[in-house]
C-alpha cells in the first residue's frame, strides 16, 4: 500500500497536502473540518499588519481626542494579535497535524515583534506572507535585499521552522531561494497569489479581478518548482498557484515539491476534494509502483530530466509552427 508520509519544512506529514492560508483557515471550526477532510498541515489565515493599522485608522478618525489615538492603536494591535494567539492555541489544543502560522508585514520592526508572540504559544512554523511590487520605486535588488533581511533578523528571533512564500516577480529566483536556504529558511511556497485587479471602462475605475487562480496558472508554478529543486536540490518547496488536481500534485511533487499548498481548489471543489486528491494519488503510486513519495519526488526536476532547457523555453515558435487553422 502507498505511503503518503512526507516532510516539508522539517515538519513530518501524513501526507503533502496543506491547506494555504485563506478565509477557511482563520478559526478553529473550519480548522477542525480541515484536519478531518485530510489534510497534512494547516496554514492560518495572515495576520496582516496593514488591516491592523487600518482598523486604528478608522477609530482614531471619529475620535474627538487625539490623545485617545495612540491608546487606540496599541489596543487594536493587541486585539488583533491576542484573537490570532488565541486561534494557535486552540488548534494547537484541538488538531494532531501541524498548524503554521502566517504573518504579512511592511514595517521591518513588525515582523520580529509578531514571529515572538506566534513561536511562544507552539505554532510549529511561521510562513512569511511577504508580497510587494517595485513598480520602478527602488532599485533592482530590492525586494530580494528585503527577504534577506526579514529572514536574518527573524532567525535571530525564533527557532521554529520558517517558510517564505515568494511572489513570481523576482528577477534571479534560484538565486534568492539558494540565499534564503544558506541563512537557514526551512521552506519555500511558490508562489504567493497577488492581487488581482481589472478596470471598469463603464465607470472609469479600477476594481478587483478574479478572486481564485485558474489551472493555467499552474504552468508557470510547475516550471520554477521543477528549475529550483533542481538548483537549489536541499530546499524544501510547497507548490501553491493554480493547484486545481490530483494531476497537479503528481506533477508538483515530480518537478521537486515536498508538499502542495491547496486553496482555490478547496473553494470551488470543497473539502471533499481533498480525500479524492489522497484516494487518487494512492492509486496513481500502485500503478507506478511507488512506495513512498520519495520515491518519485523530482524525478522530473531540471537535474534530472534528459533535456533541462524544456523547462527554459519561453518562445512560442514550435507552438504556431504546427498550429493550423
Amino acid at each position: 500500500m502507498a505511503n503518503l508520509e512526507t516532510s516539508f519544512a522539517g515538519l513530518s506529514l501524513r501526507n503533502p497536502l496543506i491547506a494555504g492560508s485563506s478565509g477557511l483557515t482563520n478559526s478553529l471550526s473550519k480548522i477542525k473540518e480541515m484536519e478531518q477532510a485530510g489534510v497534512g498541515a494547516i496554514v492560518l489565515k495572515s495576520l496582516f499588519e496593514e488591516q491592523i493599522e487600518s482598523h486604528s485608522e478608522k477609530l482614531a478618525s471619529i475620535s474627538d481626542y487625539p490623545e485617545a489615538v495612540d491608546y487606540i492603536n496599541t489596543y487594536v494591535k493587541m486585539n488583533h494579535v491576542e484573537k490570532y494567539l488565541d486561534l494557535i492555541r486552540s488548534a494547537k489544543e484541538e488538531c494532531k497535524i501541524p498548524i503554521v502560522a502566517s504573518i504579512n508585514c511592511y514595517k521591518q520592526d513588525r515582523w520580529t515583534d509578531f514571529a515572538k508572540s506566534i513561536e511562544n504559544v507552539g505554532a510549529d512554523a511561521l510562513e512569511l506572507n511577504v508580497v510587494m511590487l517595485n513598480a520602478g520605486d527602488f532599485d533592482s535588488n530590492y525586494l530580494e535585499n528585503t527577504y534577506v533581511s526579514i529572514v536574518r533578523d527573524l532567525k535571530k528571533t525564533i527557532r521554529i521552522p520558517i517558510v517564505v512564500k515568494l511572489a513570481k516577480n523576482m528577477t534571479n529566483l534560484p538565486g534568492l531561494v539558494s540565499k534564503l536556504k544558506s541563512l537557514g529558511v526551512n521552506g519555500i511556497v511558490l508562489f504567493n497569489r497577488l492581487y488581482q485587479l481589472d478596470i471598469d471602462i463603464e465607470n472609469m475605475e479600477i476594481v478587483s479581478g478574479p478572486v481564485f487562480s485558474h489551472p493555467s496558472d499552474f504552468s508557470d508554478t510547475l516550471r520554477w518548482t521543477a528549475i529550483v529543486s533542481g538548483k537549489v536540490p536541499d530546499v524544501d518547496i510547497a507548490c501553491s498557484y493554480g493547484v486545481h488536481s490530483w494531476e497537479d500534485v503528481v506533477k508538483g511533487i515530480l518537478a521537486g515539491a515536498s508538499a502542495i499548498q491547496l486553496c482555490s481548489m478547496l473553494y470551488e471543489q470543497g473539502l471533499d476534494s481533498v480525500g479524492n486528491i489522497i484516494t487518487c494519488l494512492e492509486e496513481w503510486m500502485e500503478q507506478h509502483n511507488y512506495t513512498t513519495i520519495d520515491d518519485f519526488r523530482r524525478k522530473l526536476s531540471f537535474s534530472n530530466v534528459p533535456d533541462p532547457t524544456l523547462y527554459e523555453r519561453v518562445q512560442f515558435m514550435k507552438y504556431f509552427s504546427n498550429y493550423k487553422q
